[in-house]
Parts: structure tokens; sequence; C-alpha cells
């Protein structure tokens, strides 16, 4: 089926049914909304192991429960994941996964599609998961390098009937996957085009070639990431060229942790955020004679609702006897913090976090310089004490410390790599002072480079750095290949950081005062001399022509100002050295009662020096 082509019919049907509706007797209208039937596709996406109730993050016990709560209210309610779902927490990592499959069995989700957090432990798990939850993994262009078929722990499709029809889902990975998952993990799969497989699996389906015939509706159930502007709706992203595939009815999105619930060229797309604090539903209209008349996106806030959904009892029970066995583990305390390590590697560059973990993996390697991926850390750090559970939060990935020689001209590369990301979370490094120019272009931003102690860095020469060992073989599109003197050294970098809490007991944050923006120059316009012009010779006047004026007193140039928007993450002082004056200038020139409050879209007036 092809929506696209029907939706003018649709309307017209639906026109003429209210027409109908007006002349026809009150029972009648009743009866035909009693007939009236929706199936509703209820998805949630980036899960990643969140399985105890935090508040937003409502838990496995509570996911149950609105599950239930769901299929009550609509019994053609089928529930699916668009991936990523086992890796992030302690209790999940610590299991390799049991909570979440228990939760997923339980709210009987009939099938998933393949993030690439599903290869953090390795793809052996996978087959496991699907039979342990009684689900179904779902990826048409996951291909076996050995056998050039498609793996044998995913189907491309499933086929699905509620309220009568029957519906296709069509499994889809992200095809970034070999650099968005350990190296050693993904290195037997081809991650091939999910557009030519989506062709490539609608054709088979819409010539009848599956054994539960032509289905009624064609869903995208995929890890491809979306986002959608907050003003004008618009939604774009990888999704952008599987909405174009002619047969796709509706996508559903992941990956990029974000809401969605609009249309990609005529096409309903949907995407429930992340951690389970909401859900993504395309709701499959249908008319009176069970035909499909319209598909809607729509997100299902639930982190607001939190505090009324009751947990289920058996969820409640599944997630006590988790808890039981690894409190002893998630619960110990390490240290204090003596204040907050925020990180937000999506908005700010080297976070407070960032620094902190990198300046501890650089002492601990005994190297010149660290350099991690914003991505690699997943959560602040609050100000209290930390637990072993924290840690686990904060750095999910079973990642190690890689030691190499790197030249000058490939540890500058690196550093431009990470800043302002355009895709993905914006790089952490410590061992360096860095200048960059924030409006140049992604890869060739960094201005200046040196050590910390200040000496210049040598294109040509090696320097000594540790990284992790997602990096080293490509992760985030970083690029070590030219590195010497490699050494993957075992050691867990969370072990390491949890070590250096231990020894230190408390630990404060520190500003991060070593990446630097560049100063904006304002060009100025040329001065252009007017061309000398002959005089005439003119006749002096008689004394008593003279008429003697007041002189004009000419009033002088204004002072030009630049107006500055403000950014997330920008404070006062750098906007003001940006600029070559002080933040106290700037408080006064905009009469700022709190000097330090700023906001993101505010604008700035810098004064001409």
């Amino acid at each position: 089926m092809n929506l696209k082509k029907t939706r003018i019919l649709s309307l017209l049907v639906m026109l003429t049914m209210v027409l109908g509706l007006v002349f026809a007797p009150i029972t009648g209208a009743y009866a035909e909304e009693a007939e009236k039937v929706t199936v509703d596709i209820v998805s949630f996406n980036d899960f990643h192991g969140n399985v105890t109730d935090l508040g937003k993050d409502i838990g496995m016990a509570k996911m149950i429960a609105y599950s239930k709560t769901l299929l009550e209210q609509n019994p053609n309610t089928i529930f699916v994941s668009a991936g990523d779902s086992y890796q992030g927490t302690a209790m999940s990592n610590l299991t390799h996964g049991k909570p979440v499959t228990a939760m997923m069995k339980a709210m009987g989700v009939v099938a998933s599609a393949v993030g690439n957090h599903e290869f953090d432990w390795g793809a052996e798990l996978i087959p496991g998961w699907a039979e342990e939850g009684g689900f179904d993994f779902l990826a048409a262009n996951i291909i076996d390098k050995t056998t050039g078929e498609p793996v044998e722990w995913a189907k491309p499709y499933k086929i699905v009937e509620a309220g009568g029809i029957k519906i296709a889902l069509i499994g889809l990975a992200h095809p970034e996957t070999t650099t968005l998952a350990k190296a050693e993990y993904v290195e037997g799969f081809e991650f091939t085009d999910p557009v030519e497989a989506a062709k490539t699996w609608i054709e088979f389906l819409e010539a009848g070639k599956a054994e539960e015939g032509i289905p009624d509706v064609i869903i995208a159930l995929t890890h491809l990431d979306s986002e959608q502007d907050s003003e004008t709706k618009v939604v774009k992203g990888s999704v952008e060229e599987i909405a174009s595939v002619e047969g796709i009815d509706g996508i559903i999105s992941g990956h990029s942790h974000l809401i969605v619930a609009g249309e990609i060229n005529g096409v309903p797309i949907a995407q429930g955020y992340k951690n389970g604090r909401g859900l993504a539903i395309l709701s499959i209209e249908l008319g009176a004679d069970n035909k499909v008349v319209n598909i809607v996106a729509k997100y299902d806030d639930l982190a607001s609702k939190a505090a009324e959904i009751v947990p289920d009892p058996e969820g409640q029970e599944l997630w006590d006897a988790f808890n039981d066995e690894l409190s002893p583990i998630l619960d110990e305390v390490i240290g204090e913090a003596a204040g907050d390590f925020t990180h937000n590697s999506r908005e700010e560059n080297v976070t407070l976090l960032g620094r902190w973990s990198s300046e501890v993996m650089k002492e601990k390697a005994g190297v010149q310089v660290a350099i991690q991926n914003g991505g690699g850390l997943r959560e602040s750090l609050e100000k209290g004490s930390i637990t072993m559970g924290d840690m686990y939060a904060i750095m999910p990935f079973d990642n190690q410390l890689v030691t190499m020689e790197l030249k000058g001209s490939d540890l500058k590369k690196a550093i431009d790599h990470g800043i302002n990301h355009p895709d993905r979370g914006n790089g952490q490094f410590a061992g360096l002072i860095v200048e960059f120019d924030k409006n140049a272009e992604h890869g060739n931003r960094v201005t200046k480079i040196t050590l910390e102690d200040g000496t210049p860095i040598d294109m040509e020469e090696y320097y000594t750095v540790t990284t992790n060992d997602f990096l080293i073989t490509g992760g985030d599109g970083y690029d070590f290949s030219n590195a010497r003197n490699v050494v993957d050294t075992y050691i867990p970098i969370r072990d390491v950081l949890v070590e250096a809490i231990k020894e230190a007991k408390v630990i404060t944050p520190v500003p991060v005062d070593y990446l630097i923006e560049a100063e904006v120059k304002v060009e100025e316009k040329p001065v252009i001399e007017e061309p000398a012009i002959e005089q005439p010779v003119v006749e002096e006047p008689k004394a008593e022509e003279l008429k003697v004026e007041e002189p004009v007193a000419e009033e002088p140039a204004a002072a030009t100002t630049q107006t500055y928007v403000v950014k997330a993450g920008d404070v006062l002082w750098r906007i003001a050295r940006q600029f070559g004056t002080t933040w106290e200038k700037l408080a006064e020139f905009n009469s700022l009662k709190n000097p330090h409050l700023i906001f993101p879209g505010q604008k700035i007036l810098i004064p001409a020096n």
C-alpha cells in the first residue's frame, strides 16, 4: 500500500462521512463511531538499559504497567523497539541486558531494530536476547560477509496482524554502524545502503512473495536518526531518503535521542526521545471497510506523567531481584564530588567532566595528550557522594586505554575533528592549549595549538597520546591510522576513573581554560582618498560683500556597536575576551542586572573600542 496516492481520496471519504453524519440519525452517528478501528504501533528507542525508576526515566516496572494500560485501551496495539535497548546502566551492563530482555517480554514487544549499541558486547548476545524476550530483531541491510546473505540472527521483515490488517515491519540499521561500534565487533558484517535494502524488500512484499501474503501497510522500523524543528515542525535526518522510497507508509526512527512526530514527503515519522521518557506512536486509522485511510505520527510524553503511573507488581519484583543481587556493587560509595561535573558534549566542546576524565587518562598512561569522544561519557556527575552505580552511568562502555605516538599534524587533525562536530558529540581532550575559529569549516577550525606548557606543536614531530580502543579503530570518524607504537594496555578506563576518585577522596571540577575561541577580527573598510580636484580661480569679494556666519559644529561620528547572539555554554567573560573588552564593561553597557546569568538567543551589544 502507498498512502501518498490515497491521501486525497481519504479526505474525500472523510468529508462524505461528515456530511452523512449531519443528516443521519444520532443513533447512526454513534454506531459509525463505534465501528472506527485504530491500530497503534508503539515504539521506544535508545532505552540504554534504564530499568531503574529515576523520575523522568520511569524504569522497567512503570514501562510494563503503561504498556498494559495502552493495550487495555486499544487491543490493536503493537509494541516495538527502535534499537539501542541494552547498554548504558550498571544494572543492565553487569548482567548483559537481562533486565531489559525481561521488560521487553513482559511488554509483549514483537520486533526490534538493531542499534549500533547492540554490538557493544559482541553480536553473539543478540540471538539470545531475541529468544529470551520472545521477539525478532529486524535488519534488512546487515549482511554477513562470510555468506554474503542477511545475518541469521535478524530477519529482513516481519508481518504482524492487528485490527484485521497485515502490517509489514522492515528493519533498517544505521549504515555508519561500522564507526559507531567497536571495530572488532562489527568487522564481520557489511551495513549496506538502507534505501536500496528498503526498495528490495518492498518489491518482495508487494509481489506477494511473503508466506503471510501482501501486507496492507509497510512500516520502516529503523535505528536511523531524525530531528524536528520545534517551530516549523520540519523533519530531517538520515530518514529523509527512506521517506522517498515508494511503498513506505510510515517510519519509526531512533539514534538521535529526540522527540519527533511529523512527516517527510507526506510519510509520517515518529521517534520517542530516549531512556523510556517517551513513546513514538504511528496510529493507523481504518475506515468502515477496514481499509487504511490515514496514518498519524504521535509522541506520548511519559516523563510528564511518571508520578501518575503505578508500577506493575510483577515488573517491580523483577527489578527488586536484580537490585538485590547488584546493590552491594552499585551502592558502594567511592568518593565525593565537590561540585557538578557537567557534561553535554552536543552543546559544549570540552566539558567539566571531559576535562577531569581526560586528565586522569593522561596521568594514568603517562603521556602528553589524552583524547576521548564526547559520546563516551553519557551523564554528568552531580555534586555529592559518588557511587559505583554513578560511574557505570557516566561511562557504561567497557573501553580500554590505548597509547601511541602521533605526529603533530595528525594530532592537530584529531583535535580539529572533535571541535563543534556537526553530528556527533564534541571531542574531549587534555594536555594542550588550543585556539579555534568557530566560523571555519569542520576539520579546519584550529588556528593555534601548543602543549600545555605553551610549546608549539611541531607538525613533523611525534607526541605521546592516549585514547580509547573505540577511537583507535576509527570510531566516531577519528583517524589514528598513521600512529606508531600503538599499545592496547587492556586497562578499563572506568577502573582508572574509579581509582582516581578513591585516591583523591574528593574531586573538584576545574573550568576549561585551554580551549579558546579565536578573536573575531572585524574587517575595516579601506579609506578611499578622493582625487584632488583643481579649483577655479575666484576673485576675492569686497569687504562690504562679506557676511560673517557662525561656524556650524559638526556632530561627532556615532560609535558603531556589534551584536553578539549568546550560544549555549557561553559566559560573559569569554564573550568579552573574544571582543577585546571586559565582562564588567559588557555588563554595564547592556544594563545586565546579573552578569552571570545570560541565556542562549540573548543579544549582547559590544561597544566600540
